[in-house]
């Protein structure tokens, strides 16, 4: 990531990432929005999006499981996210989602969640 990427804010302090991180929010939001955009080479704009939505939500659980094993926050983001990144998208969630298959699960959900943002603004 270039050093002059201002990380954009959570648009969403009660839920997604940031809610579920708790006390950890703050720490957590640049470290994970970082690794995130890193792993799947998509904008950090899109990554927010990702981790303000249900789906972030989730990807937090997984970094607060690495919390709870006893990771340091930046190894339990880096698990999650490498977590993520080696499952695939299957044909159930593509037909669901209209995500191809065979994509990483982690950049198939930064993605659709742009898509969807996108499309909400559209209309």
């Amino acid at each position: 990531m270039n050093a002059t990427n201002q990380i954009p804010a959570t648009q969403n302090e009660e839920w997604g990432f940031w809610g579920t991180m708790n006390e950890h929010a703050s720490a957590a939001w640049p470290l994970a929005m970082t690794a995130i955009s890193d792993a799947t080479s998509q904008p950090l704009e899109s990554v927010q999006v990702f981790l303000d939505s249900r789906h972030g939500r989730h990807f937090a659980d997984d970094v607060q499981n690495g919390l709870y094993r006893g990771q340091p926050l930046a190894d339990a983001i880096n698990a999650a996210t490498q977590q993520w990144m080696g499952w695939t998208i299957g044909r159930q969630t593509s037909k669901q989602y209209g995500i191809p298959r065979g994509l990483p699960y982690l950049t198939g959900f930064v993605i659709h969640c742009e898509i969807v943002e996108e499309s909400q603004i559209v209309s």
